[in-house]
């Protein structure tokens, strides 16, 4: 794993992310991804009974985020922070907003690629206003398993040996841990899984080419990929993968983590030994009911 000495070890080339996704600009970026997730963003954002004066939309590719901010009625004032334009040029894992300052920060497709996640998210917490939100949605569990798994057995027969072609993926219960461990209250994570179907393993890695969501680990192989073991690795996930009509499956888990800044107004969680009635006198009396039938 490559190392900084001013911030320890790195999972991620963020500067190869800047040129993969200003490549998928340059295509014609791939947006079916990223526009779902900006529809159950805004529905998300449009239960929450209150106003945003001040929203972030941190390092969501696209306009999509944007865009579900100000329809959701919800939103005032709406910041676009992205390294590659927007309102604010900066990078997401040193963010430049003084202590309490935020109402909202909304991020989609954007976190699965940073190399300090507990930093991102304590910076967050801080930039928010006491009871200001965080509403994150990012790529995570199995995402992409299906492509991993294939890559490891072809590269296994072929070469005989391995290197990261997928990056591996938060899942929800450490994602849970983080929020708490950044200070959030009330935090929430939950999953929403999407599985696409193509006519080959080929459009699938166009599409992640578009997405800009190509390998930037820092531990992949420099080495052009054989075409030996592309095509292996093709014919496995075929074999493995494909439905009846000879399509193929990709899996995407998509996490949401929504928590809020702490507040005095918020629901707290009472103190041992507050409760009005014991729990064993409340099983007691239970059980003697269900004797009583």
């Amino acid at each position: 794993m490559a190392k900084d000495d001013k911030t320890g070890p790195k999972l991620f080339d963020r500067r190869l992310l800047v040129l993969r996704q200003s490549r998928a600009r340059m295509l014609g970026p791939e947006t079916f991804l990223i526009d779902r997730v900006a529809l159950e963003l805004g529905e998300r954002l449009a239960a929450v009974l209150r106003r945003f004066e001040v929203a972030v939309d941190l390092g969501s590719p696209g306009e999509a985020i944007r865009h579900a901010l100000a329809q959701s009625g919800r939103v005032g004032r709406i910041v676009t922070v992205s390294r590659f334009g927007g309102d604010v040029i900066a990078d997401e894992e040193l963010l430049p907003f003084a202590e309490g300052t935020l109402d909202l920060v909304a991020s989609a497709l954007s976190f699965q690629f940073v190399n300090d996640l507990p930093g991102v998210l304590v910076q967050i917490r801080r930039a928010l206003k006491p009871d200001g939100l965080l509403l994150a949605a990012l790529a995570g569990g199995s995402s992409l398993g299906e492509l991993r798994e294939c890559f490891v057995q072809a590269e296994s027969e072929i070469e005989g040996g391995l290197s990261p072609h997928v990056a591996p993926f938060a899942d929800v219960r450490s994602l849970g841990a983080l929020m708490q461990r950044a200070g959030f209250a009330l935090p929430v994570v939950d999953s929403d899984r999407l599985t696409v179907r193509y006519p080959s393993v080929f459009e699938l890695m166009h599409d992640l080419r578009r997405m800009g969501a190509t390998n930037i680990l820092c531990e992949r192989n420099r080495r052009p990929l054989r075409r030996t073991t592309l095509m292996r690795m093709a014919e496995i996930y075929a074999q493995r993968f494909a439905d009846p009509d000879g399509r193929i499956r990709a899996t995407f888990d998509i996490l949401w983590l929504s928590g809020w800044a702490p507040h005095a107004s918020q629901q707290q969680p009472l103190k041992p030994g507050s409760a009005a009635r014991r729990l064993s006198d409340v099983l007691v009396r239970a059980d003697r009911r269900d004797q009583s039938r």
